[in-house]
Formats: C-alpha cells, structure tokens, sequence
C-alpha cells in the first residue's frame, strides 16, 4: 500500500475519533541534528504547530527521547511542557508536572560512573555526554577516520562495563551509548499505549535507530512514520522527510483530530 493511501486512510480514522495519540521523537525529527547539541532547536513552524495541536484538538501529545528530559526542556521551548519520556524511556515528565523517582539499579549506577571514569582518562569529555541512565560518546561532524577511532575505542573500552555491571552498548546517529537495559523507546510507547481505548489512533514519528524499538512495539496497534530524507531498512510503516512532509503531517493531524473543544494545555 503506497504512502498517500496509508494517510488517507489514517486521517479518516482520526477524523471520526474521540480522542488520539501522537508520539515524537526529538533529535532528527522534530529538530534538525547540530554539532553543538545545546542549539538543536526545532525546524520552523513546529513549535507553532504542537502548541495548535495540543490547544485545540483532542490529543495526548508525547515526546519520546533518548536525551535527559532537563536538557531537552529548554530546546523543546513549549510551556507548560508537554508529557515527556526523556532517557529512552527512563525518565518521565507527566503532563500535569509530576516526575517520578527514576528507579537505576544500584549495580548499572556503579557501572555508569566506572565509565564516566574511563572516559575522563581517555582525554574524552568533548566527546561524551552524561545522562542519568547513559553515557554517550558523540562523534557527528568529524572526519570518517576519526569517527572510526572513537567507535572503536569505546567499544573496546566500554565491552568490560557491560559484561561486568549488566549495561548494553548502543550505536545510534552519530554516536554510541553505554546504558541502562530493560527500558527503550519501545517498552515507553507499550506503557503509554495500554492506557488507551483499542480504537485510539496512535502515530509515532522518530528517525534513529533506537527509534526502531518504538516502530516494532507500535506494529499493527498504529501508524510508525520513519522521519529521514534518506532511505534505510526500517520496521516503521512509510517515510516522510523533514521538514516540509512533517509539517504537512503534523498540519493534517491538527486538521484531522478530534475537537472536544479547547485542551488542558491552553
């Protein structure tokens, strides 16, 4: 089935709803990827169009994100914020402000500070990021050689953290994470998604590979939408690229999507 008549089919179902869901990834999606992490702002237009979403339709608006929600917050720049799944699922902002405790196993805190340990005597800290349940080694914008060179040394030297102290190591664009197991983009978008009627529809947009858990545990419950101009293997169900297609998009669900007159969020 081509992408035009997936989307059609979609926005008829959301048009006769009572209510739905639609899930963001951050980072490649919603805003473009920068060097400088700290100015990965969203493209133009998507603020303006999340905050109409969230005003005047029906809609539990949800970022998934492998950032820390405290990072994302400024760079997001919608207030009140909306519910965010920060951490690759680790973290949780309700929509109303709560947070609850984050719940790291002692032994992968100990192993995540290990690391943290391992990266300062490496000379990495330019490289890396620390999050609550992860650290990262960034290496977007560097030359091929020296991209490989960092891949292949934290590989190496974070395969004994992991055997030792029960963590995984994970490519993702531009980068590799040593993290937490046991929580992903997948198993956030399964709890959120067991709260809501079966006929709800569901949209989850991400780009990264660490979006796939999302695109798999979506399935056949809701409409997984890869956001990349190129093409890649992927379990999601059609492509869009950004931003043009997911403006388009995201102007059809406010469209589209119930009006049971003004949200929680206006």
């Amino acid at each position: 089935m081509d992408k035009l008549r997936i989307l059609d089919q979609f926005w008829q179902r959301l048009a006769v709803s009572e209510q739905a869901l639609l899930l963001l990834d951050y980072d490649g999606t919603l805003a473009p990827f920068r060097i400088e992490r700290d100015q990965a702002v969203p493209y133009p237009g998507i603020r303006d169009i999340l905050t109409r979403i969230r005003c005047e339709t029906a809609t539990r608006l949800v970022v998934i994100s492998g950032r820390a929600i405290d990072d994302l917050l400024p760079l997001l720049g919608l207030d009140p914020p909306p519910e965010i799944w920060g951490c690759h699922g680790w973290e949780h902002l309700e929509a109303n402000g709560d947070r609850p405790a984050l719940g790291l196993p002692a032994e992968a805190a100990l192993g995540l500070q290990q690391a943290a340990v391992w990266v300062a005597e490496q000379g990495l800290d330019a490289f890396c990021e620390q999050k609550p349940v992860s650290v990262a080694i960034h290496w977007r914008g560097l030359p091929d050689t020296e991209a490989q060179r960092l891949r292949e040394q934290a590989a190496a030297g974070w395969a004994p953290l992991a055997a030792g102290y029960g963590l995984e190591i994970h490519p993702f664009d531009g980068g590799l994470e040593l993290r937490c197991p046991g929580k992903d983009k997948g198993t956030a978008l399964m709890e959120i998604i067991k709260e809501l009627e079966p006929d709800c529809p569901v949209a989850f947009l991400g780009d990264d590979l660490t979006d796939e858990d999302g695109f798999a545990a979506i399935d056949d419950r809701g409409l997984g939408i890869l956001v990349r101009g190129e093409a890649r293997p992927t379990r999601a169900h059609l492509q869009i690229a950004p931003p043009g297609e997911l403006l388009e998009f995201l102007r059809n669900w406010r469209e589209h999507a119930p009006r049971p007159g003004k949200g929680p969020s206006c």
